[in-house]
Parts: structure tokens; sequence; C-alpha cells
């Protein structure tokens, strides 16, 4: 099963969930979050720094467990 499939489970039970609430590994309040790769929503390759210098505020939806 590949990372997509596993993410988009059919119900939303602890078994199915519990392997992506890892919290403890997430930088703490106040302190920046590590520099990634993103992909835009136009299939454009870009960086969360490249984001950062670009705009005062930045939100980046990971995905919701709703």
């Amino acid at each position: 099963m590949d990372l997509t499939q596993a993410y988009n489970y059919d119900s939303f039970v602890a078994e199915k969930i519990e392997r992506w609430l890892n919290f403890s590994a997430s930088p703490a309040l106040g302190l920046p979050a590590p520099d990634f790769e993103l992909q835009t929503l136009d299939a454009e390759t870009t960086r969360l720094s490249a984001v950062w210098r670009s705009a005062a505020y930045t939100i980046i939806e990971f995905g919701s467990l709703t």
C-alpha cells in the first residue's frame, strides 16, 4: 500500500489515524518550521523559505483528520 492509500483511510478509527499523529516530532511553538520542498497547486516545486520571503504570513494545509 502506498502512502496516499494509507492516508486516505476508509473509516475514522484509532488504528487507522494514530500513525499520522506524531506531534512530538513537530517544532515547538514559537520556533520556525524546518525548510523543505513544497509542490504548488499548479504542480511547480518551491521551498518553504521562498514562500516565507514572498508573504508576511504563511498558512500551509497538510491534511485533515475530519
